[in-house]
């Protein structure tokens, strides 16, 4: 009986062949329509300028060049630096982050912290109210005297109430109370419980807030500008902005600076350079994607109540 029962369920999760087909063509189109704007973006990057301004986009130029990216590394001489504080402001932003919102997430999820009530409130009220960009400054510069440090690049986005109540709900959902009991009972201190049995079932929830933030550390921009003036802090992006500002009133200015402007603007890489920045941003993030992955796949079979 329980044999047939799994047949007839077989049977009926099966899919046609016929429909996995037109799935596997929708999903080849989507991947397509994902992956292509980006291979058109490099193929651009490496296109010489005036081939570029003479014939438009193209998959095949005319004529290859990799003047754009050349001139990025003439015109930023701490590109270097700025992608190493980038990577050290990414890893330990991402896990100074993830061990703020994970204890905190986990102590809202469990449901024998007095506290609960009190605390998902506090982490609430940021999602609906705001001091306001000039209260953030001051608290910043002149209370906890930030400005011109690592920390004014990682402490303003270490905790996001949004990536609190997502991992909370995730620890709610997938971490057994009979897991958490069964380890208490055992002698487990809260921290052994939270280190050797919550965080290894709780690999997929963890991986995507990583993700978040390590996608938010790479991209930000906003806090180099308002907090940072010494140019060895400056990250990636602020950098980024900073040359295409700068070529861009070049080229807008180039009559007021005579022969000499002139001959600079109509040297510079005006569109190459643009998708030269964006490749430069971001093809290192894209090789995280595999690491997160990973951890997603092997976070689904970690973990088990045993009947």
């Amino acid at each position: 009986m329980i044999q047939k029962l799994e047949q007839e369920q077989c049977e009926y999760n099966k899919i046609k062949k016929s429909t996995n087909v037109l799935f596997n063509i929708i999903l080849t189109i989507l991947s397509l329509l994902s992956v292509v704007p980006f291979i058109f973006v490099i193929i651009i990057s490496l296109t010489d300028e005036q081939a570029l301004a003479m014939n438009g986009y193209r998959f095949i130029p005319e004529k290859w060049s990799l003047y754009a990216y050349q001139y990025i590394i003439d015109a930023g001489e701490n590109i270097i630096r700025s992608y190493g504080v980038t990577i050290l402001v990414t890893v330990l932003g991402t896990l100074i982050g993830l061990f703020l919102t994970g204890t905190y997430a986990y102590a809202l999820s469990r449901k024998t912290y007095a506290f609960r009530s009190f605390f998902t409130k506090v982490i609430t009220i940021p999602m609906l109210f705001s001091g306001g960009m000039i209260a953030n400054y001051l608290v910043m510069t002149k209370v906890l005297m930030l400005k011109n440090t690592i920390w004014a690049l990682i402490l303003p986005l270490a905790m996001n109430s949004f990536n609190v109540i997502v991992l909370r709900t995730f620890f709610k959902t997938s971490i057994p109370d009979s897991v958490v009991e069964s380890a208490k009972i055992d002698g487990a201190s809260e921290w052994r419980l939270f280190f050797q049995i919550v965080i290894p079932m709780a690999l997929p929830g963890l991986a995507t807030i990583g993700l978040f933030l390590t996608l938010g550390y790479w991209n930000d921009w906003f806090n180099a500008m308002m907090y940072i003036d010494n140019q060895d802090w400056i990250p990636l992006q602020y950098l980024l902005i900073k040359i295409e500002s700068s070529i861009d009133w070049l080229a807008s200015n180039k009559a007021m600076m005579g022969v000499d402007g002139i001959q600079a603007a109509a040297n510079m890489p005006k569109e190459t350079i643009k998708m030269a920045i964006v490749v430069i941003s971001t093809l290192p993030i894209i090789f995280a994607y595999p690491f997160f992955q990973r951890y997603f796949v092997n976070g689904l079979t970690i973990g088990a109540v045993k009947e």
